[in-house]
């Protein structure tokens, strides 16, 4: 989800343990923060949410690293300002996802994103993937069709098709990243403050126009105890919290490790779906999910292994 800096050396098993674990904690909020974001919204109020949600972050984020945000060069500027663009439709076509569609194909779903990046470099690049990869991308696919197609072989529901579009999408937004010269020399904190800048100055414009849904202020004034607690949840644990945990975690790890922590996402989506959101998915569904699991988990081995 964002570049790391250069491995440090290896850690003794105690001391990684302990280094493993906020990460892994990281991947677990991740993993509910599909559940969470589709209790507190509806179809009217996604923007309002979104805007909120950032709007609770950008501040510490700012404060935190104002010094290096004023040595950012206008071409960083402008490249976390591109980035925060194609950043705010991936978070609105996961959000419209997740509430047309159950929590656990969204983040299974979306775990495509491993699978289809490997594969848009290699287009870019004009490399073969390994021929392991191309089986695990096969099985992931595969997967993905057994799980929206567990009532029967019908048209995938709107929301399924809207997390597979946010999953390419996210391929482009970790392709611009790493293809961006700008972006590749910014520091990491005030990349990400610009970029989450810039998607919440998109999404406050859309919650300007007249038809986008109810405005952030009453949605805010709307909300209960739990509504504001989920939306807490989703600021300061799955945003401000995971991000800090990863800088503070690949000075003392490599990104290897980190990636592989990070890559159980879907796994405890799917978790937070079944166990406590009640959500079902049936024989073909929960093979649909195994598949997923598999493949993502096999094509980021893969690609692991290539690189090194």
């Amino acid at each position: 989800m964002s570049s790391f800096a250069v491995p440090s050396p290896a850690l003794a098993p105690r001391r990684a343990w302990l280094t493993d674990l906020p990460v892994l904690a990281v991947a677990v909020v991740w993993g509910a923060s599909y559940l969470s974001a589709k209790g507190i919204t509806t179809t009217h109020t996604v923007i309002a949410v979104l805007v909120l949600r950032f709007a609770l972050v950008l501040p510490v984020l700012v404060v935190a690293g104002h010094r290096r945000l004023r040595a950012l060069t206008a071409a960083q500027w402008r490249a976390g300002a591109l980035l925060g663009a194609i950043l705010s439709v991936v978070f609105l076509l996961e959000t419209y996802g997740v509430v047309h569609t159950s929590a656990t194909n969204a983040g299974l779903i979306i775990s495509l994103t491993m699978i289809f990046t490997p594969l848009a470099e290699a287009a870019v690049t004009r490399t073969r993937p390994p021929r392991a990869f191309t089986g695990a991308a096969a099985l992931s696919v595969g997967g993905v069709v057994l799980l929206t197609q567990g009532g029967g072989f019908t048209a995938p529901p709107a929301g399924d098709l809207l997390m597979l579009l946010a999953a390419v999408v996210r391929t482009v937004h970790v392709l611009a990243m790493a293809r961006l010269k700008a972006a590749r020399g910014a520091d990491s904190l005030s990349l990400t403050t610009v970029q989450l800048g810039a998607a919440v100055a998109v999404f406050a414009v859309l919650a300007a126009l007249p038809g986008t849904g109810a405005g952030p202020w009453s949605v805010a004034i709307g909300f209960g105890p739990r509504e504001w607690a989920g939306l807490v949840f989703l600021a300061v644990f799955c945003t401000l919290f995971a991000f800090f945990v990863q800088m503070w975690a690949v000075r003392r790890t490599s990104p290897s490790r980190v990636s592989l922590l990070l890559g159980t996402e879907p796994l405890w989506a799917a978790a937070a779906g079944i166990m406590i959101g009640g959500e079902r998915l049936g024989a073909v569904g929960l093979l649909g999910a195994g598949l997923v699991l598999i493949g993502t988990a096999w094509g980021r081995r893969t690609v692991d292994r290539a690189a090194g």
